[in-house]
């Protein structure tokens, strides 16, 4: 008898904290109502049967509670009532399962007019790109991930060299126009996910996978990863701009191809160009075959972007899954063993090619050791020296 009266007040209390909940679904910004749909009819098949189950196993239990003197009747099978419960069953499942289907169907299958970005994801951040005036995305490769080329396009593809790439975790994207995302992944397995598109699609290691949506509100929407990626999972964020065709088109017009990219930023040892006999010649800023801190700085920021660096680092102060890169140079680190150090380019190098010999003081030891030429350490600590931002990167440099 206690059991039914459990049960009760446990679908009572389940039903209450649905309607009361202050969590609701954040508002819709997409075309995508069908999504909204699909979900109201799962919940409410499924509430219906969770419902249904449980106050009938409450019925049973009242009903057939133990009695003095009364002896349950065993009964091995009852086809009628198996017969009942196959149909219901089934009819549950179509109704669950058919909607979503069709859903499917269009979600994958977008316009002819819609408008290409791929989305490039990596442990912990986001790349971007566009077609260029040509219309056509290049081809890409992992192998050909590095400075100047974070999300691996083929340099001998011509349809690439116009593609605009976008390396910082904002992408902007037109109001009112079909919008198809082909998304990758660098590394494993993630899912781009913007929730008022209610737009959502795993990105998997090797292959290209696609959706389309309409954004059909101006604003700002948070990307999330809906992959459980690694430690810094929670740190994977981004954000959606949409805005008016004019303002979007100002903005792409304001970022840059692939070819400058690549002019801008160098493979690092082709960099090494020697310097001129002369004054000054020899000393430690310009020593035959030296890059200098400009080049060495810019070398070092695409290697950041190549290598995933900056989607635990920022260079603005943020937190994030690791010691922000701001103001670190000359700063005391301590460790999570009580120790301490000053940063600067020894301790920098160490961090860099033995991530995982000291831990600081309140991150976690997540960060993998990468395959680094000597010249790539350089850059990179030239590039997080020059975020130290009070002349302490220019004394160092000379």
């Amino acid at each position: 008898m206690a059991m039914a009266i459990v049960l009760v007040v446990m679908v009572l209390a389940s039903v209450l904290f649905h309607v009361l909940s202050p969590w609701r679904a954040t508002p819709l910004a997409s075309n995508w109502q069908q999504m909204d749909d699909t979900l109201t009819i799962t919940l409410l098949i499924t509430g219906a049967f969770f419902i249904g189950i449980n106050l009938f196993l409450g019925y049973m239990l009242w009903r057939y509670r133990h009695r003095d003197g009364q002896r349950a009747a065993y009964q091995p099978e009852n086809r009628k009532l198996e017969l009942w419960l196959i149909g219901g069953t089934t009819i549950g499942v179509i109704a669950l399962l058919a909607p979503g289907l069709f859903v499917y169907a269009d979600y994958v299958r977008p316009p002819r007019d819609a408008m290409v970005v791929e989305v490039v994801g990596q442990q912990w951040s986001w790349g971007f790109r566009f077609p260029g005036p040509n219309g056509e995305l290049g081809t890409t490769d992992t192998r050909f991930v590095g400075p100047g080329n974070p999300l691996g396009l083929n340099p001998q593809d011509p349809n690439g060299q116009d593609d605009i790439i976008i390396t910082s975790p904002e992408l902007h994207l037109p109001l009112h126009r079909p919008i198809k995302v082909l998304l990758r992944s660098k590394d494993v397995l993630h899912d781009f996910y913007v929730p008022p598109f209610r737009a959502r699609m795993n990105m998997v290691p090797g292959m290209v996978t696609s959706f389309w949506f309409t954004p059909t509100q101006a604003g700002r929407f948070d990307i999330l990863c809906a992959q459980l990626c690694g430690v810094g999972h929670y740190n994977m964020r981004g954000n959606v701009v949409v805005e008016d065709q004019a303002a979007f088109a100002g903005w792409l017009q304001r970022q840059q191809n692939f070819a400058a990219m690549q002019v801008a930023a160098p493979p690092v040892a082709a960099a090494r160009a020697p310097q001129p006999a002369g004054e000054g010649a020899g000393s430690p800023a310009q020593k035959p075959g030296a890059a200098t801190p400009a080049t060495l700085i810019e070398q070092g920021r695409a290697l950041a972007q190549s290598k995933g660096c900056v989607g635990c680092h920022s260079v603005d102060g943020a937190p994030g899954v690791g010691p922000t890169w701001k103001g670190l140079y000359g700063h005391t680190s301590t460790f999570a063993d009580g120790s301490s150090a000053k940063v600067d380019d020894a301790y920098l190098r160490r961090e860099i090619v033995d991530p995982q010999a000291r831990v600081v003081k309140g991150f976690q030891p997540i960060m993998p050791k990468m395959p680094l030429r000597e010249d790539e350490v350089e850059a990179l600590v030239a590039y997080i020296r020059s975020q130290a931002g009070d002349g302490k990167a220019e004394a160092a440099g000379k």
